[in-house]
């Protein structure tokens, strides 16, 4: 079974696609730009743009009361692997060890002239498998 996450604090899609989608037991929050939720305006600065698209996806993971401490995966796309450092250092004030698993792609264009994009899987924390005898 799966729902439709949507936050009024994240911008809304741009395309035929959910802001986010939760089972059970993990919410997957699609590509985030960093766009002002208010205004749509895109953010150029890559620090600025870092910081708002993680918490755009916050504010996503928010609906399914969760936190970027359960974020497991990203996926980090960029139109210049120069701003790669920036982007790392906002990205590790955000998320806490253990860190999730990352892969930072560079591409030749983002949706809106954006610099920046962001998605993840995350996960709710359950107890330890226990085997009983």
């Amino acid at each position: 079974m799966k729902r439709r996450l949507v936050s009024l604090d994240a911008p809304a899609a741009v395309g035929p696609y959910s802001q986010g989608i939760a089972t059970e037991t993990h919410s997957y929050v699609s590509g985030q730009l960093p766009m002002y939720a208010q205004n749509g305006v895109i953010e150029k600065d890559i620090s600025k743009a870092t910081a708002l698209v993680l918490k755009n996806i916050e504010s996503i993971l928010k609906v399914n009361n969760m936190t970027l401490s359960n974020v497991v995966k990203t996926t980090v796309f960029m139109t210049d692997l120069a701003d790669f450092a920036k982007m790392n250092a906002v990205y590790e004030t955000m998320f806490r060890f253990p860190y999730p698993a990352r892969s930072t792609i560079e591409v030749s264009a983002l949706p809106k002239g954006a610099s920046l994009e962001i998605e993840c899987i995350a996960c709710i924390e359950k107890p330890p498998f226990v085997k009983t005898i």
